[in-house]
């Protein structure tokens, strides 16, 4: 081959790449924005109220789906929860990685006003979701949720999307915030916590979480396409 070819399959092979990672770039892009489009549209689960009660035969206690538990993790709080946003979410989910940002952003913002809630949603395709979830709810026996809650997404590429158990990752994290270990790893690997991750999944299923982020604020389940959109709804309920 001439050095004249060389040089046209070098070019071709640059160009080729460039045109890949411009693909690449485009559909994170596209990820981001489904971040807020892809959580349905806006619907009322129940009117000014946080419980779908279902009715039990005989006279035995009800049971109930609750969009926010007594011991849902607040990440703050406002006087009188007047304007809740409950997120579930997937730490591995990469429209959940972006979010995040925003969340905090927003948190800043309306902090007095709005109280925000996170549960746990991990998708079962998602291979270190579920140990992700279980590493953050043991931090939260510690109260830790909200630093190890920080970390997942601050360092999530170094973990996300990896066919291989995060769990030795994970227990550097929990070392990293000072927590006893011994007591870290025993809520790692007992059963309650992920049947408290479960109990998160399974309201989330019943209000008609389908993937992540889903919103709910003050119980509409929302279907913002920017930041902005949240805002709104959030100054209109301040307001309301």
């Amino acid at each position: 081959m001439s050095q004249q070819q060389d040089r046209a399959e070098a070019r071709r092979a640059k160009l080729q790449a460039v045109q890949a990672e411009q693909e690449r770039s485009t559909a994170r892009r596209r990820n981001t924005t489904v971040t807020f489009a892809a959580v349905g549209a806006f619907l009322v689960i129940v009117a000014g109220a946080f419980v779908v009660t279902k009715a039990t035969s005989g006279g035995g206690e009800a049971q109930s789906v609750q969009l926010v538990r007594s011991d849902s993790h607040r990440l703050q709080s406002a006087p009188g929860d007047k304007v809740t946003l409950v997120e579930f979410l997937d730490f591995e989910c990469e429209a959940c990685g972006a979010a995040f940002p925003v969340i905090e952003q927003l948190r800043k913002q309306y902090s007095g006003k709005v109280t925000f809630v996170a549960r746990y949603f991990p998708i079962a395709s998602h291979f270190n979701a579920e140990r992700a979830a279980r590493a953050v709810e043991a931090a939260a026996k510690q109260g830790k949720f909200e630093a190890m809650y920080q970390q997942m997404y601050q360092v999530q590429k170094q973990w996300a999307e990896k066919k291989v158990p995060a769990d030795e990752l994970f227990r550097s994290f929990a070392r990293g915030l000072g927590l006893d270990m011994t007591a870290w790893e025993k809520a790692y690997n007992d059963p309650a916590t992920l049947t408290r991750i479960e109990q998160d999944v399974a309201d989330g299923k019943a209000l008609g979480v389908e993937g992540t982020p889903t919103f709910f604020l003050n119980g509409q389940k929302l279907q913002p396409e920017s930041t902005d959109d949240i805002k709104a709804a959030i100054d209109a309920a301040l307001a309301g």
